[in-house]
Parts: C-alpha cells; structure tokens; sequence
C-alpha cells in the first residue's frame, strides 16, 4: 500500500508579484524557502524522515512514530525542485549518514504545473477581463480560469493526473517491492495540478474540489485508501498566493 503526501512548492517570484506563472520557471522567494523550511521542519517534529537509496529503514533513535518516505518525486520546474530539495535535505538530516547529494530527488515531467497558454504571465488581475466571467470559477480566495486559448483545461489535468498515479504505483510496486508492504512517498507540485492529482485518487468532480480548498504554497496532503478525502490537509498555511 502506497500514501501519496503531495506538497506545494513554496512562494516564487511570480506568486509575490501577482503574476500567473503556470510554466513560467522562476525562483522561489526568501519567504517560499522559509515556507519549506518550516514544514519541512514540522514533518520532521511529526517523524516523517527520507530514506537514501543504500537504506531500508530508519534509524530507531526516537519514539516518535516514523513515517518512512522512500522518494519524492518532483516536478522539473524551478520553484518545485527547490521546495523538494529543502524537504530533502531536512527530511534525511536524522536518518542518513551520507551527504544530502544521496537522497532521492526524481524529477517527474508530468509533474509539471497546468500549462496557463495565453494567461502565462499576465497578471492575476487581468483574469475576469481577459477570460470572461462566464469562463471564470471563483472562489473566496482566487478565480480559476477554465479555458482560455493554449491552456490545459481541469478535465485535461484530471486525465494527466490518472497517468500520473499509474505510473506512481507501477514505479513503487515493480521488483517485488509490494513485499515491503505500506510505504509512504512525496510529490512536490505545484497549485492546479495538486489539486487535481487530489481529485483523480478519490474520483471527485473537478469543480468541486476548486471550490473546496485552496493548495496554498508549501501545504501537504495526504492521499491514502485508509484516509478520507476530508482528512486530506496535514499541514496548512495561512498564506496563499495563486
């Protein structure tokens, strides 16, 4: 059995600026590393620890319940592979004797934030006007444009996502490793496709869960068979940059 925590990169350069990123590839913010840091941090006060490839277990030092991640995958895109980095190298600090270059950080193209088309890089603001409010989902906290010109749209994410979790299943479970038996990994991602990942493993309605919650920066879930999808959120925070 695999649990999937999912994680969103932390506040980048566009998400300060109030500009729509999508594949847009911009650094993470001196406030987005300290997001990581802090939640990386409390997972590791929670017992979550990374496992370097060379080990199976972790070492038995504390009392608190360990939750083994085995790998994060992560997506390719600046903002993404910093967060996952932080995580990594925090997350092994107490279970590895090798250097942070040993931990499994596996860069994941599907992974990738929704392509934005012609919304990549306009500004937040411009969404209503330049989308139509009839192309709009809006929230209390932000509006998701669902089909301008060159974008993926949340059906398309939802199927991307389904691939997505193939292919996580197929990789955690081939050369015997369903043996080991539950065992836990972390995706690091980003907002659209977080939360459509979220919807493909419970089989939600897209438009739902866009109006559920917001994936704000940093955030993890957990997707689990012996979890609801109500008891999703392990760690929230207060900020949420589109």
């Amino acid at each position: 059995m695999i649990n999937i925590y999912v994680a969103r990169h932390g506040q980048d350069v566009d998400n300060a600026n109030g500009i729509l990123n999508g594949h847009r590839n911009q650094p993470l913010t001196d406030l987005g590393r300290h997001q990581a840091r802090e939640v990386a941090k409390r997972m590791l006060q929670e017992g979550f620890r990374l496992l370097s490839p060379s080990r199976t277990h972790p070492s038995a030092s504390s009392t608190t319940p360990i939750t083994c991640l085995r790998t994060i995958y992560s997506s390719p895109l600046r903002r993404a592979r910093e967060t996952a980095e932080i995580f990594a190298n925090i997350l092994s600090s107490e279970c590895n004797d090798e250097s942070s270059d040993s931990v499994n950080v596996q860069l994941v193209d599907s992974l990738i934030e929704r392509n934005f088309g012609i919304m990549t890089g306009m500004p937040i603001s411009s969404i209503i006007e330049m989308c139509g409010k009839e192309h709009v989902l809006s929230t209390e906290k932000i509006h998701y444009f669902l089909n301008p010109e060159g974008a993926e749209t949340f059906p398309d994410l939802i199927e991307r996502a389904k691939s997505l979790l193939t292919f996580i299943e197929t990789e955690n479970t081939k050369n015997g490793d369903e043996a080991l038996g539950q065992h836990s990994i972390l995706l690091v991602t980003h907002g659209d496709f977080g939360k459509m990942i979220y919807a493909a493993y419970y089989d939600l309605d897209w438009e739902e869960v866009l109006r559920q919650f917001h994936f704000g920066n940093s955030e993890v879930l957990l997707l689990a068979k012996h979890s609801p999808p109500e008891k999703a959120h392990v760690f929230e925070t207060s900020q949420f940059n589109p």
